[in-house]
Parts: C-alpha cells; structure tokens; sequence
C-alpha cells in the first residue's frame, strides 16, 4: 500500500497529506481548486493528478479530507468505476453515519474498502501530526492502514463497524460545543467582575476546570481573535449531524442545540469562518 491518493488539500488535508510525503509514500494529490495543488506541489513531494479517476486508477489507498457529505458522495461516485479491486479508501471529513454506511456497500459492491476516520485536533493537530482518529469500518482493514494513520495521528482507535467513526465524532463535538459555551461564560463573567482573567485562568486550570480549549483559546478569545483555528461554518455543519442523528435515536442533546443556536447568532453578525471560540463575542457588550 505504497501508492497513495490524497484527495482535498485544505487546512487540514495539505499537512496531513504533507506527512505522508515525507514519510516516503507514492503520493498523487487532487484538489478541486489546482492552485491549491501547486502551492501543496511547491512544498512536498509527490504528483498532482489530473483527475480524479486519474487518482484512483493509480493508488492503493485513497484518502479523503473534504467538507460535507454530498463532496464524498460525489467524489466516491466518480470514481467507483476507475478504483482498482482491495483498494481502501479513507475518509476523515466530518459527515453523517449514514453517509458512511452508503459509501462501504458501494465500495464493497466493487470488491473495495471504506472507513470512516474522522479526526479531531484541529489545524494544529493536523500540522504537527499529533491528531486523534476515531475509525469505523472492517477492523481487519482498519490494521492493514494503521502505519498510514500514524503518520499524523498521535492517537488512532478502531470504534466499530462502518460509521461508528462519524459518531464517535458527534459526541466528540457535543462536547466540544459545551466546553467552549462554559469558557466563555467563564471568561465574560471574569472580565465583568474586574478579576485579572490571566491569573483566574493560571488558578482554575490546575484544576477540575482544565481543558484543551482553556488551554489554547482563551488568550486569543480576550484578545478578540479568531481568525484561526476551526470555522464556525463547519462546526454547524457538524451539529446539524448530531441534531439528526440525536432525533434518530431518542438522545437527548438540549446544551448542543442551544449552543448551536448561539453559533448562528456568531454566522448572522459575519463570523463564519470565525474560529469556534468566538461564542464569547456574543456575550460582550
């Protein structure tokens, strides 16, 4: 499994397709917009295809990072017909469960695989390498692309059959969606009863209060900076999947529909490519 096709080359396609470069694996890149393909070109190495049954027809593996379920549909659509037999495809966008179930009985229909690898790290997880992956799919072909995996991944889990990938994703969102609700509420509360917000953090991430987003966010959320990280666009995306999924199976999920009410609020004043951190920009005066 040598010969890799990377299709979508974005903030987190490019590194993480950059890591497989540099790695020493065959790679074919393809991206929608070729200029993003050159600017990929100009830093790895590896061949830029010039379609994407082009791709297919010259890789064992064929990754994909794109941005919703109807990119992979469509992509995996094309190409079906040109994928070479036992190849594996690996999708790590963000999409329904449902999603990945259609496209395993599609691949399996022409003696191919698929697994549903979302990630979650961020830009920066996908730059420095050290992303989670959660995988749903055959946990036999789940080990035979493990070594793939761990090129940009500190942590890879094998979480079931096709699609239990994509929700582990959702409650991996759900929670996100909380935690940085909670920060900024934290942190607004901070600033209004005039406590020196740098030291209040210092204090409470020793403890019980710590996570990621307090570690890395709030800095830029009192700087009021968010032209980083994970867009707000993409985090409705993915708790409009959840909401669905949640009406599907009976959960109950009151905090994320609310918190994904308050993203909209973040879209309707122009912040959606905003990072998700920007819920506190609602809360100021």
């Amino acid at each position: 499994m040598n010969n890799i096709g990377f299709i979508g080359l974005g903030v987190m396609g490019a590194p993480m397709a950059g890591h497989l470069s540099q790695k020493g694996y065959n790679l074919s890149v393809f991206n929608r917009s070729a200029d993003k393909s050159k600017l990929w070109k100009s830093q790895y190495k590896g061949v830029i295809s010039s379609s994407l049954n082009d791709l297919a027809l010259n890789s064992d593996v064929i990754i994909l990072c794109v941005k919703k379920d109807e990119d992979v549909r469509n992509i995996i659509n094309e190409i079906k017909d040109s994928i070479k037999p036992n190849s594996i495809v690996i999708d790590h966008t963000t999409t329904s469960a449902e999603l990945a179930k259609e496209m395993h009985n599609i691949l399996k229909e022409k003696q191919s695989s698929f697994l549903d690898a979302p990630v979650s790290g961020g830009e920066a997880g996908a730059k420095l390498g050290k992303l989670s992956i959660m995988v749903g799919g055959d946990k036999d072909i789940f080990s035979s692309a493990s070594n793939i995996l761990s090129c940009y991944s500190k942590f890879t889990k094998y979480m079931g059959p096709s699609g239990h990938g994509q929700l582990t994703k959702m409650v991996n969102q759900i929670c996100i969606a909380g935690l940085i609700q909670a920060l900024a509420e934290g942190l607004n509360f901070s600033e209004k009863a005039g406590l020196n917000s740098s030291d209040v953090i210092e204090v409470i991430s020793q403890g019980a209060a710590q996570s990621w987003q307090m570690e890395n966010r709030w800095e830029t959320m009192l700087a009021d900076q968010y032209e980083h990280g994970f867009a707000v666009d993409l985090m409705r995306k993915d708790l409009e999947i959840v909401k669905k999924q949640a009406e599907l199976i009976g959960a109950n999920i009151e905090v994320t529909k609310l918190v994904n009410n308050f993203y909209k609020d973040i879209q309707d004043i122009g912040g959606g490519n905003w990072d998700t951190s920007s819920l506190l920009k609602r809360l100021q005066d």
